[in-house]
């Protein structure tokens, strides 16, 4: 269980340079009060940013810095988990991320985001989104469970029930599927290669014991072949990797060209066509011209204004015979390319060709060593079987190898099903669906909510009246919708508890007695608060101070002092 013990924050949104202290774990009960403004709020953002790196609410990074001061931001939270004391510091201008355990600073070698992991993963055991539905209820950057994405309940739920780790199994397991793919064709890649070469030694062996004049005719025949065959994969591979990447290169070059050509021309039109409607706009708009002071007449302006219209338009069609052949340019340009990609590809089959010539390489001067060795009389038979035999070895290990790798896809394949979100975690959901809704409907019924509510395996929602007609969670009114939020936030809590996964003492109801409950919903509230045990520390958030007052075991209020909130 986590217990939050303290908070402390200084240059924190409206807080100025001395540090506001809250004792998180010191009232069962706290009511906090204050004007619109005043900081009432801020040890959500505070909180929120200490231990996930951003504010309750959409507030950005750099306006959590209080903006008089500018500088020595600072958040400071302390808890205790399993009897373990941690205090988390973050802060900004400067920058300050740590993560003390039993006044010792944790490594902090790793960058921020996995650093960030090994709070929420290993410490906390819980993100962002979890801690919102169980610690927090509030009508700010709030989101209800009821209103999240089916995908994101499941990943509060799994939380929850500490169950998100076959999630992340599942993603270990997708990443070694993925590598014994690759080990599986590596292997079949490898035999196929080595069976190849155990033929090839085979009839080595069977050459060299035809040692004869007519065997190194026959061999000095096959070495020319050999010789046309690899002279035929290397032009075969330059051809591939060169000719016709680099003419289509070319082309594509020739045609950067000519697009060029063409804007710089259409740049020239529309330039022309510019300097005609300034012509024909003088020749309309003026009687005299303004060098020589003499007088336009009517029918030079006309002569003028039709010449210059009659070009602008002689301009326009060029200009649009241009865009045509544009067009059509790019269309051959987007042709050339979608060749040169694909043509690009056959870099692959350039590298199987490689490995062709790399064998039939080998395999001339193999002839060359047989044809020497005929010449001199040299019985290379023993080393041939040998390396035969090493083949052979090979291959064997190659074989056994490949069923190893069979036998652990078909394991994979077993464990995949297992970890799908149909598979175990469905079934352990299962389990706690009947208890969730068991609990939520109690929780309603306190809250003078007579429905009843169920939510089936993938998180969707049925909620029947008295008289069984079904609704959605949108069917109801912003105060019959809080109740169910409300419902849900206790119930998460005591599954928590049961699970002992996220299970903290702390909660926090934000403008929760403000919004839409009435007075009913008021006093039911806090028969379920009265309800909670000596564990569980409240802090309510609220403008309503008059009419709770009474009913917490403490009071805290915020005021704004020159400009910066304050605990008064």
């Amino acid at each position: 269980m986590i217990v939050f013990n303290k908070l402390r924050f200084k240059n924190f949104l409206s807080s100025g340079d001395n540090f506001v202290e809250l004792e998180l774990s010191k009232s069962n009960s706290t009511l906090i009060v204050g004007q619109n403004g005043a900081g009432k709020s801020t040890m959500l953002d505070a909180l929120s940013f200490a231990l996930f790196g951003k504010a309750h609410r959409n507030v950005n990074k750099p306006q959590l810095i209080n903006s008089i001061n500018n500088k020595n931001c600072l958040v400071e939270v302390e808890f205790t988990v399993f009897g373990q004391q941690f205090k988390i510091v973050r802060g900004l201008k400067p920058t300050i991320f740590e993560i003390w355990k039993n006044n010792e600073l944790i490594n902090q070698d790793s960058h921020n985001k996995e650093y960030q992991k090994i709070l929420e993963q290993n410490i906390l055991k819980l993100n962002h989104k979890s801690f919102h539905q169980v610690v927090v209820l509030g009508s700010s950057s709030f989101i209800p469970f009821m209103q999240l994405p089916s995908h994101i309940r499941r990943e509060v739920i799994e939380d929850i029930l500490d169950i998100n780790v076959f999630s992340k199994m599942n993603t270990i397991l997708k990443e070694q599927t993925a590598k014994l793919k690759d080990n599986i064709l590596n292997n079949s890649h490898d035999l196929e290669i080595v069976q190849t070469k155990i033929d090839a030694q085979k009839k080595h062996i069977c050459e060299l014991e035809k040692i004869s004049e007519s065997a190194k005719r026959e061999k000095e025949t096959e070495l020319k072949e050999q010789q046309a065959e690899l002279a035929r994969l290397e032009s075969e591979f330059e051809g591939i990797q060169t000719e016709i990447l680099d003419e289509l290169n070319v082309n594509l070059n020739k045609l950067g060209k000519k697009k060029m050509e063409f804007e710089k021309y259409q740049f020239q039109f529309e330039q022309k066509i510019k300097k005609f409607d300034k012509d024909i706009l003088f020749y309309e708009e003026n009687d005299t011209c303004p060098t020589c002071d003499q007088e336009i007449t009517e029918l030079t302006k006309e002569n003028k204004v039709t010449e210059s219209k009659d070009k602008k338009q002689e301009i326009i069609n060029a200009s649009n015979d241009l865009t045509t052949q544009l067009q059509t340019l790019q269309v051959s340009i987007d042709e050339v390319q979608t060749k040169y990609l694909e043509e690009n590809n056959r870099i692959d089959d350039a590298k199987m060709v490689q490995e062709k010539i790399s064998w039939a390489k080998k395999r001339v001067n193999s002839l060359q060593s047989d044809v020497s060795e005929l010449s001199t009389g040299m019985d290379s038979m023993s080393t041939a079987r040998d390396t035969l035999e090493s083949l052979r070895n090979t291959k064997e290990i190659h074989t056994t190898e490949r069923l190893k790798l069979a036998e652990e896809r078909e394991y994979n394949s077993v464990i995949t099903t297992l970890l799908k979100d149909t598979g175990i975690k469905t079934k352990i959901i299962k389990q706690y669906l009947p208890v969730i809704n068991k609990l939520t409907n109690q929780y309603l019924q306190i809250l003078d909510f007579y429905v009843h509510f169920d939510l089936d395996e993938s998180f969707k929602e049925t909620i029947r009246s008295r008289h069984r007609d079904a609704f959605s969670y949108d069917s109801f009114s912003e105060g019959e919708k809080q109740r169910i939020d409300l419902a849900l936030l206790f119930t998460w809590r005591q599954i928590a508890k049961m699970k002992n996964s996220v299970a903290t003492n702390l909660l926090i109801l934000d403008e929760t007695f403000d919004s839409s409950l009435d007075a009913d919903g008021v006093e039911n509230l806090m028969k379920i608060l009265d309800t909670l045990d000596n564990t569980t520390n409240v802090f309510v958030i609220s403008h309503k101070g008059e009419l709770l007052d009474n009913k917490f075991d403490r009071k805290i209020e915020f005021v704004k002092a020159k400009n910066f909130s304050k605990v008064a």
